[in-house]
Formats: C-alpha cells, sequence, structure tokens
C-alpha cells in the first residue's frame, strides 16, 4: 500500500448493540458488547462481521492486516486499506479472496482536506444516517515463539465518487446491505464480478460530509465532540 493511498484512517461506531444484532441478523447477537467510539484508529480492535455456521457472526479482529505468513505484527499499521483493483496481484490479499472475507460495520468516517492554514478534518456517513458497511478480507496470524493467535483485517478501498474527489482521491468499498450476505458468502469470485458488483464506488447522492473539530486529529480523543459540525 503506497502511503498516497492510505485513506480511511479514523472511522466511528455508535450504534446500539440490539440495533446491530437485528439489522444483521447476527446468531452471537447476545453476546455482542459494542461501546460507542468517535474516533477508531488503526490497530485497534474493530467490530466485523463474517459468515458463521448457521448465519454471521460478529466479533473484534485487528485492524491492520497480517498475514499468516508474516514474521511478525510489523504488518499490521502498514495495511489498514488494500486498493480494490490490485488485489489479484497482491501476496497478502489475493490467497483471501474467496476464503477471508469479512465486513466492516461504521458510522461514519473521517477524511482530512488540505487548506491553506492546515488540514481540515471532515466527516463523512449516510445521508440517511444508515449503517456504513466496508468491505475487508481478514486473516489468522499466530506468533510462533508463544503460540499468541491475532486475527486482523484491512478495509478496501477504491476510486473516489465526485463528492469524495475533494477531499481525497480514494474511499472506502462501500456495500448496500443487501449486498452484504453475497460479499460474505466467498463465492468463486472473478475480476469481472467483484469490479462490476462489489467495488464500484457508493453513489455521492447517498452521502454527505461537513468540517468537524480538529480534536479528531489524535487519537486519543474519542468522544461525540469528534463529529460535531463546525458551524
Amino acid at each position: 500500500m503506497k502511503l498516497g493511498d492510505a485513506m480511511c484512517g479514523r472511522f466511528t461506531l455508535y450504534a446500539d448493540p440490539d440495533f446491530l444484532e437485528d439489522y444483521f441478523d447476527l446468531e452471537n447477537g447476545h453476546n455482542l458488547e459494542v461501546e460507542p467510539r468517535y474516533n477508531i484508529a488503526p490497530t485497534q480492535p474493530i467490530l466485523s462481521i463474517v459468515q458463521g455456521k448457521k448465519g454471521l457472526r460478529a466479533g473484534y479482529m485487528k485492524w491492520g492486516l497480517i498475514p499468516h505468513w508474516a514474521k511478525d505484527e510489523s504488518f499490521s499499521s502498514k495495511m489498514i486499506n488494500a486498493r480494490s483493483e490490485t488485489l489479484h496481484e497482491k501476496r497478502s490479499f489475493k490467497g483471501l479472496l474467496g476464503k477471508r472475507h469479512c465486513v466492516i460495520v461504521a458510522n461514519g468516517f473521517f477524511e482530512w482536506k488540505k487548506t491553506d492554514v492546515g488540514k481540515q478534518p471532515y466527516y463523512i456517513k449516510n445521508k440517511n444516517d444508515d449503517l456504513l458497511i466496508f468491505a475487508g478480507l481478514w486473516d489468522r496470524w499466530v506468533n510462533k515463539e508463544n503460540g499468541e493467535q491475532i486475527v486482523s483485517c484491512t478495509v478496501l478501498t477504491t476510486e473516489a465518487n465526485e463528492m469524495m474527489r475533494d477531499l481525497h482521491h480514494r474511499m472506502p468499498v462501500i456495500l448496500d446491505k443487501g449486498k452484504c450476505n453475497w460479499w460474505l458468502q466467498q463465492a468463486n469470485w472473478t475480476e469481472d464480478l467483484l469490479e462490476e458488483e462489489f467495488f464500484k464506488p457508493f453513489p455521492s447522492e447517498k452521502m454527505m460530509t461537513f468540517p468537524v473539530n480538529k480534536v479528531v486529529n489524535s487519537p486519543k480523543h474519542d468522544s461525540v465532540e469528534c463529529i460535531k459540525e463546525l458551524i
């Protein structure tokens, strides 16, 4: 992942656990613990959903993929995002396609716009306040020294839609709810099918953005202040 392609480096999730259980019809929803988060940062645990034996299962994965073949955890901070256009070419991702799909749940995400007086953070969300469902891939890494297992994931990105272009040239791959289950079924994908059905930019008309307080710049700040619109 090139540094210039990095994006979706912070996001939020403050939806009610009962709502999430019903929204995704989770098979383990009764055990789900979700604390409101307004400034989720790379390498932190993030709520992810996978296909279970009977239905969808939710749990926490480390944000930043650690390939199963990696020597150590250092990959994690470098692989929070993965370009959808080159998944089939990269060793870290091509073996996960069709095998280890996940979705990452968010209420919104942040991006920073360059201005004459520095970078201004913006909050991006669904216009109707619905959840955003990011397409992702996951892997399991085992520390050979102590046997510790870490399940980690990456958020897929695509080219920016018209609204996002003013902020960044990339954006997360956002799935309609109707395609969430399809993505998680982990069928034998072709590049054409992935591009046509999943990797197109989410429509601008379904999204909105506004500037927010610069307290979000530091991951130490995790409160509702991070998403309050600047007037």
